[in-house]
C-alpha cells in the first residue's frame, strides 16, 4: 500500500511542478519576455495547457470572474497539496 501512495505523491508533485512551469511560460508571454513565436517555448506552453486546461475548466467555472488574473492554478495548486497531505496521513 505504501508503494502506491508514493507513486501517487510522485505524481503531485510532477505536477505542481509542470503547472509552476506552465504558469512561469505564460508570464514570460506576457511581459514579452520570450516570444510566442519562440516555437519551444510555444510548444512546451501548449502541451501542458492541453494537459491542465480539462482539470482547470470546471475550476474556473466555480471562480469568479477577475479579468485578466487566472487563479485557477493556484487553487489547483491547493487542491494537490492538499490531497498530498491526505495521502501523507494516510500512510502513516
Amino acid at each position: 500500500m505504501n508503494a502506491l501512495i508514493d507513486i501517487l505523491l510522485v505524481l503531485v508533485q510532477a505536477a505542481n511542478m509542470l503547472i509552476i512551469i506552465w504558469i512561469i511560460i505564460g508570464l514570460l508571454f506576457a511581459f514579452n519576455v520570450v516570444s510566442p513565436s519562440n516555437q519551444f517555448a510555444y510548444a512546451v506552453y501548449d502541451a501542458l495547457g492541453r494537459l491542465f486546461e480539462p482539470v482547470m475548466r470546471p475550476i474556473r467555472r466555480f471562480m469568479p470572474d477577475t479579468g485578466q488574473i487566472d487563479f485557477a492554478p493556484m487553487v489547483f495548486l491547493l487542491i494537490l497539496y492538499a490531497f498530498s497531505r491526505i495521502l501523507v496521513e494516510f500512510s502513516v
